[in-house]
Parts: structure tokens; C-alpha cells; sequence
């Protein structure tokens, strides 16, 4: 009885995969080290109606997309990436809206001997609290101290592990014994999945902003070279035009070929007093209304004097 109980869980749980892989096209694959039922429980009920968390063995999970290939080839990128403690979160939502939802639901851990460090820890110079007796255990780790009003005072900054490192008993009873919790675990976004296409997390990153930013950064790449070889392109051909004019007009100026465009050049080349006249009768125009201005306020001011002079001391 036990037995076919077994066989009917595998058999739901392949259903179950299965179908969330035809009706959501997105989804996660994520890290879940050190996460507890109580923190997964947690998750699965912030991503409720957004997102479906799934996990499993490994076994099972390659099994069920292996078997499903034929109908959707595309699964196969996932199968290299079924590794470790992983599972999956599938949505048809926003993907970065889930990501940042999963990274809500980290929680503080105390780093523990054995674990591999997610990333550098550094203790601040601070007085510890801790009596003289401890002393000794400082000096094995190397970490300068002085005594200050009974207790251990660390006297700098102490990077006592860095990222991939792991966790000796000294370091992880030192962080206990200073109440530091310096990681925090949640599910880790290892890979992303949509439509067919499987991509590192850090893509999600990029913005719309950042990618206009790049595209004309490349068009412009591409006039500067394709000027520099004489090679047309869509993005030198305005440039190209443009210098095609100066030079037709640089022709015009140093001979007797005009054109309309040319005509004002040449107007200027010759008197051009005209065109100061043009560009100061404008100028005198937009400085006259406050010219105007100061005088009616030096009037107001002077009005204001001479009433003041009409009383007397004693009026």
C-alpha cells in the first residue's frame, strides 16, 4: 500500500511540474541552501498569486522535463542547470517584481563552522563587552586589542572572512560571541528561463536607459569608423551630408559660385557690419524694457524721499 502511495506522489508531482512548465512561460531557477520549511513557508505565501515555488529531487525533476522534451525541446537548457540544492519559481508576471519579492525574504543567519561565506565579513573596531579573560582568544586570531574600563576593546577593523571562504569554529564562535548574524539566506537566483531562453540574473538588471545609452554609444562608433574609411552607413550618412555642405559652401565662399544656401556666406563675407547691426537691435530691444523698469523704480524711490521731506518734526 505504502509502495503505490510512493508511486502515485512521483506520478502527481511529474504532473505537476509538468503542467506548470506549459502555463507559465517564465520562471526561476533558485539556490535553496540553508532555508528552512518555516522561511520557505514564508516565501511560498508572499509569492501567492504571482509566483508558484516548486522543489524537489534532482532525479525527479530531470526526469519530468526529460520526458517532456518532445513536445517542448526548448526545456533541454534547463537540464544542465538541475543541480544541487535547487528548484523552481514559475510566474507569468514581471520578472523583477519576483526577484525582488524573493530578496525580501532573506532572513539573518549566524555564520556557522563549515559554511562557505556569501560574502566578506569585516568586525568594526568596538568595544566588545567581553571581560579580560578573553584576551587569549583574540591573540589566536590575531586581532589587535586593548583593555578599556574592564572589557576588550578591538582597536581596528577586522575583515575576518572573505567571500567563498570557509567558516573556521574561531570565526564562527568570535561573530556568536559579539552577537554578529553577518549572513542572510533566502533562495538565490541562479538562473532565468523565458520562452525558451535561458539567461543569468543580472540581465534583469539592465535597463531601457542603460540600453539606449549603449546603442548610441555604438552608432556612434560606427559613423566615426565608417567616416574614417569613407564606408557609407546608415549612421554616416547624415555626418556625410553635413560636411558635403560645409565644403560646398567653404567652395562658394572662396569663388564666384553661388547657390541660395550660399548667398547669406557670402553676404556676410562681405559686410559684416550688417550683421552685427542685426544681432544688436535685438539685443538693445530686450535691454530697453529694463532700462525702462529701473527708471520708473528710481522715480518711485524719489517720490518716496520727497514725501517723507513734506512732514515736519513736530507735524
Amino acid at each position: 500500500m505504502g509502495r503505490e502511495d510512493k508511486v502515485t506522489w512521483k506520478a502527481n508531482y511529474f504532473t505537476k511540474l509538468v503542467q506548470y512548465v506549459e502555463e507559465y512561460p517564465k520562471c526561476f531557477i533558485v539556490g535553496a541552501d540553508n532555508v528552512g520549511s518555516k522561511q520557505m513557508q514564508q516565501i511560498r505565501i508572499s509569492l501567492r498569486g504571482t509566483a508558484v515555488v516548486l522543489m524537489g529531487k534532482n532525479t525527479m525533476m530531470r526526469k519530468a522535463l526529460k520526458g517532456h522534451l518532445e513536445k517542448n525541446p526548448a526545456l533541454e537548457k534547463l537540464m544542465p542547470h538541475v543541480r544541487g540544492n535547487v528548484g523552481f519559481v514559475f510566474t507569468s508576471g514581471d520578472l523583477s517584481e519576483v526577484r525582488e519579492k524573493l530578496l525580501q525574504n532573506k532572513v539573518q543567519a549566524p555564520a556557522k563552522p563549515g559554511a562557505i561565506a556569501p560574502l566578506d565579513v569585516i568586525i568594526p573596531a568596538q568595544n566588545t563587552g567581553l571581560g579580560p579573560e578573553k584576551t587569549s582568544f583574540f591573540q589566536a586570531l590575531a586581532i589587535a586589542t586593548k583593555i578599556a574600563k574592564g572589557t576588550i576593546e578591538i582597536i581596528n577593523d577586522v575583515h575576518i572572512l572573505k567571500e567563498g571562504e570557509k567558516v573556521g569554529a574561531s570565526e564562527a564562535t568570535l561573530l556568536n560571541m559579539l552577537n554578529i548574524s553577518p549572513f542572510s539566506y533566502g533562495l538565490l537566483v541562479q538562473q532565468v528561463y523565458e520562452n525558451g531562453t535561458i539567461f543569468e540574473p543580472k540581465i534583469l538588471d539592465i535597463k531601457p536607459e542603460d540600453l539606449r545609452a549603449k546603442f548610441l554609444a555604438g552608432a556612434r562608433n560606427v559613423a566615426a569608423v565608417s567616416l574614417q574609411i569613407g564606408y557609407p552607413t546608415v549612421a554616416s550618412v547624415p555626418h556625410s551630408i553635413i560636411n558635403g555642405f560645409k565644403n560646398l559652401l567653404a567652395v562658394a565662399a572662396a569663388s564666384d559660385v553661388t547657390f541660395k544656401q550660399a548667398e547669406i556666406v557670402k553676404e556676410f563675407l562681405k559686410d559684416p557690419s550688417k550683421f552685427v547691426a542685426a544681432v544688436a537691435a535685438p539685443a538693445a530691444a530686450a535691454a530697453s524694457p529694463v532700462k525702462e523698469a529701473k527708471k520708473e523704480e528710481k522715480k518711485e524711490e524719489s517720490e518716496e524721499e520727497d514725501d517723507d521731506m513734506g512732514f515736519g518734526l513736530f507735524d
